[in-house]
């Protein structure tokens, strides 16, 4: 089922113009350089850390960011990057305490994140981000909650961040599951969490994916996640017009090929060619 797992990557290519043009922003957000150690610059590991994202080298960028933390606890850039980072690299472990540990930091990482600033996007996704990946290795019931809790933050994210891709696939994601918790998961929430989250459709999942897909579109796993929505809501030609379009690109990394597989096997067993 596409949104149970709720696996989600780091968008490469929106670093890249983040990493050209957002630089004297960034430092501006800093805490004082006057109260840093000379040693570190701000904007020097940022560039780094940026580059080292672009080479899909994640571990390292992930300690780019946490020395600029060690320096500048309240950088926002370094603080929210380093959330979505830690969520990246947490995904690849089969094992579920480490992956627990890492979605656990970046938890951390995202609420900091808020604090600093309440009205980013980029914050309020970091959020969202952390709450769906905790979902996938905690209890049903607390899974509920937590779809419960990331409403506000995913629909803030969007708001607030319009042009963020990622932020959109979180929503339409988001939207996905909620509109087909069954009756059992609608009656717990009924009993314990004062009813089921709101607003939630297979329309809107579609819009929200579909926007996403439009603001970066050669980013492979927003036509897989469209793709299946269509095809659940049996929207088939739309589908296998996604797939074909899925099928042009290029994969970058193994996750992104792994991606490729499944979207050809998919147009595959729907008669697509």
């Amino acid at each position: 089922m596409l949104t149970a797992r709720l696996r989600l990557l780091v968008p490469r290519r929106l670093l890249l113009g983040l990493a050209c043009c957002c630089l004297p922003s960034l430092a501006a957000r800093a805490d004082d350089p006057k109260d840093a150690p000379n040693s570190v610059d701000v904007s020097a590991l940022l560039r780094e850390a940026k580059a080292l994202q672009l080479q899909y080298r994640e571990s390292a960028a992930l300690a780019r960011y946490e020395q600029i933390l060690g320096a500048f606890p309240r950088n926002y850039e370094a603080l929210w990057q380093a959330a979505v980072l830690s969520v990246n690299i947490g995904t690849r472990y089969t094992d579920e305490s480490r992956r627990g540990a890492y979605y656990t930091s970046a938890r951390q990482f995202a609420d900091r994140a808020y604090a600093v600033n309440p009205k980013g996007g980029e914050a309020n996704y970091a959020v969202a981000l952390t709450l769906a990946q905790q979902a996938t290795i905690r209890s049903a019931r607390d899974r509920l909650s937590l779809y419960k809790s990331m409403k506000p933050y995913v629909l803030r994210a969007v708001e607030y961040s319009p042009t963020l891709p990622e932020a959109w696939q979180v929503l339409g994601r988001w939207n996905y599951r909620v509109a087909h918790l069954n009756l059992v998961e609608r009656a717990y929430c009924r009993l314990f969490l004062g009813g089921p989250p709101t607003g939630a459709s297979n329309t809107k999942a579609m819009e929200a994916l579909r926007k996403a897909h439009n603001l970066d579109p050669c980013r492979i796993q927003y036509y897989y996640d469209l793709a299946r929505v269509y095809q659940n809501q049996r929207l088939q030609q739309s589908a296998r017009e996604v797939l074909k379009e899925a099928a042009e690109l290029q994969p970058m990394t193994g996750e992104e090929l792994e991606i490729s597989r499944r979207c050809r096997k998919m147009l595959e067993q729907m008669g697509g060619s």
